[in-house]
């Protein structure tokens, strides 16, 4: 231990030259010399991001054999929105009813959306309508009554 020397710094790098100032006037002085300037704009810079999150939405919307997500087929977009039709409701009031977001009710009744079975048995209870199954658009059988 007595070789340590507490009281010995050792610099590893040089200090930064003129070629880094970040003044105006630095800047405009290394223009008029020809030298060379670089600038670089740091990422997030001012932040408190410390990680990058990255959604691979892009591989979900791409439909390969070893990634497809199967979408609410147009048959059912039609008896939804006839069953929606028939009762008198918009989109929005249904999905006020149901207690989801318009946007998913247009998502189903467009195709476009990827099946969540509970929300199809929330709109086969407000519609009255069959969705699944091969009774498709048949009327619903009213269950069995809780006591």
């Amino acid at each position: 231990m007595a070789e340590c020397d507490w009281d010995t710094v050792t610099v590893l790098r040089k200090k930064g030259s003129a070629a880094q100032s970040k003044s105006k006037q630095a800047v405009t002085a290394a223009q008029r010399k020809g030298e060379d300037i670089e600038t670089s704009k740091k990422w997030s810079a001012g932040q408190n991001k410390q990680h990058l999150v990255t959604k691979n939405t892009a591989k979900l919307d791409r439909e390969t054999e070893e990634l497809h997500h199967d979408r609410v087929p147009l048959e059912v977009g039609k008896v939804i929105q006839l069953g929606r039709q028939n009762r008198g409701l918009t989109q929005k009031d249904l999905a006020t009813k149901i207690n989801e977001k318009p946007q998913i009710i247009a998502d189903y009744e467009a195709g476009k959306a990827i099946p969540n079975n509970q929300i199809m048995g929330k709109i086969e209870r407000a519609i009255g309508l069959k969705l699944r199954g091969r009774e498709i658009g048949q009327p619903m059988e009213p269950g069995p009554k809780k006591k």
